[in-house]
């Protein structure tokens, strides 16, 4: 072959490959969630777990940032799903319990039940930035046709409205659907691979020739894994026979599962050349559930409770070129920024707020906008990049008569059927030291501060979950205390 020929060949090539990684760079990221359900603060390898085994997961985080001091908004799946979706905090648009089936017995207005339409969605805002949406797995928003995914700012939605399903579906009696559409055949038969199957069917219809891509994307996966009912694969299950507990090893073999479906998009992404420029976050809704044998670590309480092991989750951070490999970040952060931190990798700004819906009063709303802005959210990329150092953060929580607030270093939680307690929960990880006696001041600060943030709210709870609830929460603060990882 001529070789005058064979290096104009190579030089094209060259120019290509050149134009394409500049196309690439000048291009805003793919943005994507990997959502765990109810998975414990200690189930994954790079949180020192012995038993189970989550290699992709634990590569992410390799790969980029982990998150120590990481929360969600709520205890409990839909008002912690409400502030991810958002950037603010849900009790400010009066979502503060569960939808759990019972929950319209306890609703002031059944029709208010769900994820209010004046919110704006992190669909709606990324629409608004040029981005294609999706949202594969739970929603546990809003059943009502106001509160569809499609209808808040996902172009495309596959996976069940409900907040938990069979993970072997009937193929004739499911509660899964498809863009509205119910369902009636699956790609593979346990739900965890079938959802990854979606979403990576969903990024290849979103790449041209040799793998350019239209837009840019951003896709949810909000994985239901390892909410119960307990049920796994036959081949997953064998490979935790060293574990005893027979919950404990099928919760082992879901949360198996989940990894592997993490592996394959982050494979299918390398092997499409759009890993570089996506990026990911990995995190759980809130923190290990008392049903289904999880573990949170150091931490007491459980789903369902304020303490550190109901809202405390691992964070983990990954946008290879951008952000530091194997760090890990100390700062307090939160569900709430994910939102804001995508905006912001977008090159976009938030969208202003909405009017306000009637039932909410406006005055308050104002005051609670000028204490403490419209978004409760930051951009973290400064943060985890290393380029600004760890902001002082205060989060607040309320759940079915608990409130807590964690202001810097200090944490004071408020419960109905005992005294405020203050406690410094990076050393006291139990949350066994009650310091309000021996720090007064600082006590009254805090209890001053969670009492203002309550009366800011513009509304009351829009609906409340059954007594049964409380009583169980309330349980948990003495009998989930720290323990050794379940064998």
């Amino acid at each position: 072959m001529n070789s005058r020929f064979c290096f104009c060949v190579l030089m094209i090539a060259i120019t290509v490959s050149v134009f394409r990684s500049a196309e690439a760079e000048s291009q805003p990221p793919n943005l994507l969630i990997l959502l765990a359900d109810d998975m414990g603060y200690g189930d994954l390898g790079c949180t020192h777990s012995d038993h189970l085994r989550t290699p992709n997961i634990d590569a992410l985080a390799e790969s980029g940032v982990i998150c120590s001091a990481a929360y969600v908004t709520s205890s409990v799946c839909s008002p912690s799903r409400a502030g991810l979706m958002t950037g603010r905090d849900p009790r400010r648009f009066g979502y503060e319990s569960n939808l759990n089936q019972s929950a319209s017995g306890y609703g002031t207005r059944p029709e208010l039940l769900g994820l209010a339409p004046t919110e704006h969605t992190i669909g709606d805002q990324l629409h608004s930035a040029g981005y294609e949406t999706a949202l594969v797995g739970k929603w546990h928003l809003g059943g009502g046709p106001g509160f569809h995914p499609n209808r808040r700012g996902f172009d495309y939605f596959c996976g069940m409205i409900v907040g938990h399903h069979d993970y072997f579906p009937d193929p004739q009696k499911n509660k899964l659907e498809r863009n509205g559409a119910p369902l009636e055949e699956f790609s593979s038969p346990y739900l965890t691979d079938f959802f990854t199957d979606e979403g990576i069917d969903w990024i290849q219809q979103r790449e041209g020739e040799e793998g350019t891509q239209r837009k840019p994307w951003m896709l949810m996966m909000s994985y239901n894994a390892p909410h119960t009912p307990m049920q796994a694969r036959e081949d997953d299950l064998a490979r935790f026979e060293h574990i005893e507990n027979p919950r404990r090893r099928t919760y082992a073999a879901m949360v198996w599962a989940l990894d592997r479906g993490i592996g394959r998009i982050v494979e299918h992404l390398k092997s499409t050349g759009q890993y570089e420029n996506t990026l990911v976050v990995f995190f759980s809704d809130n923190g290990g559930a008392t049903n289904n044998a999880s573990w949170n670590g150091p931490y007491s309480g459980a789903k369902g409770s304020l303490r550190e092991g109901g809202v405390r989750i691992p964070m983990i951070w990954s946008w290879p070129g951008h952000l530091p490999s194997e760090s890990t970040h100390r700062g307090v952060v939160s569900s709430l920024d994910v939102l804001p931190t995508f905006m912001a990798a977008a090159g976009q700004e938030l969208l202003p707020l909405n009017d306000p819906p009637s039932h909410e009063d406006a005055r308050n709303r104002r005051r609670g906008i000028r204490q403490y802005g419209a978004y409760d959210g930051i951009n973290l990329l400064p943060q985890l990049a290393g380029e600004q150092p760890a902001a002082h953060r205060t989060l607040f929580w309320r759940l079915q008569g608990q409130t807590a607030v964690r202001d810097g270093e200090d944490k004071l939680i408020s419960l109905s059927h005992r005294p405020a307690e203050m406690f410094q929960v990076d050393v006291d990880a139990a949350e066994a030291d009650d310091l309000s006696r021996e720090s007064p001041e600082r006590f009254e600060e805090l209890y001053r501060k969670l009492g203002e943030w309550e009366v800011s709210l513009p509304t009351v709870p829009l609906w409340g979950s059954s007594p049964f609830w409380s009583g169980e929460s309330a349980g948990i603060y003495d009998s989930w205390q720290p323990r050794p990882e379940p064998e």
